[in-house]
């Protein structure tokens, strides 16, 4: 076996070895660390869990003054895990590779990382172990966590929309009141009046009722050119930078959330209510049709008739 192939397989902490460059850098490693989580693009790896391993080493720079035995001046081993728990429960993951790159950003976000190999692993989906492995270093973009500009993520209104609202000769009209003063606008929709098909199957009919939520979506965003249909949370982040309105379609977001909505599909208010409260809404808007329990957000509800907001 050539050195090359056999670097390929050894630990990540032999690769940076290898790698190495100019003046030597520190290294803390996380090894054989398995956790079960929900992942995978194929439709039979959804609804369950299976075993992956993490295996995480980080070069470090060099402090220049002594540790003096001090764990907050040193590069902890829980950041490691904390960077992977984080990313875990930010969402659910099709791919590994995706999985690698989130956990290797945010462990160079820590000011003494330089470096970084993430080596991920599935170990339940064949007689071996099926992964990746990535090498991440810090550039001039790289920087700390900006914790101020976080503080400034935009705080949108959803406004949930009735099929009465949709309907409603005051639609343009609400839109233009909604629009005025810069904060971004979702809309967000519950199914048309035409039952959905009805399976009998749990999961398949949360699906069906998700889906006929975004056909309405679409029936809404025919109504006015400005309502433009988006389905990520990405999609909507740079929506609400750039002064678009959307109108939600949950499919992703909610088969896709670690912490999803106790809901149902069907209840389209309660959904758009979870909804408004994971995108930090400033406040929840209600156009024809009943409220919610009582939750976290402020409520404004009127009915589908009325011109003004």
């Amino acid at each position: 076996m050539t050195n090359e192939i056999r670097l390929a397989f050894a630990h990540p902490s032999e690769r940076s070895e290898a790698t190495s460059e100019g003046d030597p850098l520190d290294r803390i490693s996380l090894r054989d660390h398995i956790v079960d989580v929900d992942i995978g693009a194929f439709q039979t790896e959804r609804g369950s869990t299976q075993r992956i391993c993490f295996n995480v080493v980080v070069e470090v720079r060099v402090l220049a003054d002594p540790v003096d035995d001090d764990v907050d001046r040193i590069l902890s081993y829980d950041r490691v895990t904390e960077a992977i728990a984080f990313e875990l429960a930010a969402e659910r993951l099709n791919l590994l590779e995706t999985l690698a790159a989130r956990v290797a950003e945010r462990i160079l976000h820590e000011p003494q990382a330089m470096r970084v190999f993430v080596r991920i692993e599935k170990l339940d989906r064949g007689p071996g172990a099926l992964g990746v492995e990535i090498v991440r270093s810090r550039t001039s973009e790289v920087a700390a966590v900006d914790e101020t500009a976080e503080e400034e993520a935009p705080h949108p209104r959803v406004v949930y929309l009735s099929n009465d609202a949709i309907t409603s000769p005051h639609l343009k009209g609400w839109i233009d009141q909604l629009q005025d003063g810069g904060i971004p606008v979702i809309f967000c929709v519950g199914a048309a009046d035409v039952a959905p098909p009805k399976t009998g199957h749990a999961m398949t009919q949360r699906r069906i009722d998700l889906l006929a939520i975004e056909q309405n979506a679409w029936v809404l965003a025919s109504k006015d050119d400005r309502c433009v249909v988006v389905n990520t949370r990405t999609e909507l982040d740079w929506a609400m930078k750039n002064g678009q309105t959307c109108v939600w379609a949950p499919s992703k977001i909610v088969l896709d959330a670690v912490d999803g909505p106790s809901a149902q599909s069907r209840d389209s208010v309660t959904l758009a209510h979870w909804f408004a409260q994971e995108m930090q809404a400033r406040r929840f808007w209600i156009i024809g049709a009943n409220p919610p329990e009582p939750g976290l957000l402020p409520l404004r509800v009127m009915g589908a008739d009325q011109p003004d907001l």
